[in-house]
């Protein structure tokens, strides 16, 4: 697949121009899956008083049977990833964090978030994930 190919709902997300309480209030992420579910484990950040913002992890590498990311998304999130941050991208109208890989363990999911908190300008310290071990959203 070639950036000629990207498809707009895999267009980049820059973190400014996310909600403000990301970078200032106490954050959670809850899965509404559990980890076990592959390559795209939705969810949802949220803080007291604010809308819910649904966010996902998205493992950039997976490939089979199709490539779920365009070259250039991969290069993007590998170089982003290389340099201690996390790509941000849209898909499906949702923010999603572009991650290398196929599947996510809690350490990698800790990890993004840890990231996604420095690209909004927060401590890390201020951010909680709850996660799902199961294969499913149930």
């Amino acid at each position: 697949m070639t950036d000629d190919a990207l498809p707009d709902d895999l267009g980049p997300v820059d973190p400014f121009d996310l909600p403000e309480w990301l970078g200032v209030a106490e954050v959670t992420w809850s899965a509404r899956a559990g980890l076990r579910t592959g390559y795209a484990v939705p969810g949802d950040l949220h803080a007291e008083g604010q809308e819910t913002l649904a966010c996902d992890l998205l493992g950039v590498d997976e490939a089979y049977p199709v490539p779920i990311a365009p070259d250039g998304v991969r290069r993007r999130a590998h170089q982003a990833w290389r340099n201690g941050e996390v790509h941000l991208v849209r898909r499906e109208g949702r923010l999603a964090l572009a991650v290398p890989g196929t599947f996510f363990t809690a350490d990698l999911v800790l990890d993004a978030f840890a990231r996604l908190a420095r690209a909004v300008g927060a401590s890390a310290d201020r951010y909680t994930v709850q996660l799902r071990i199961g294969d499913s959203g149930r």
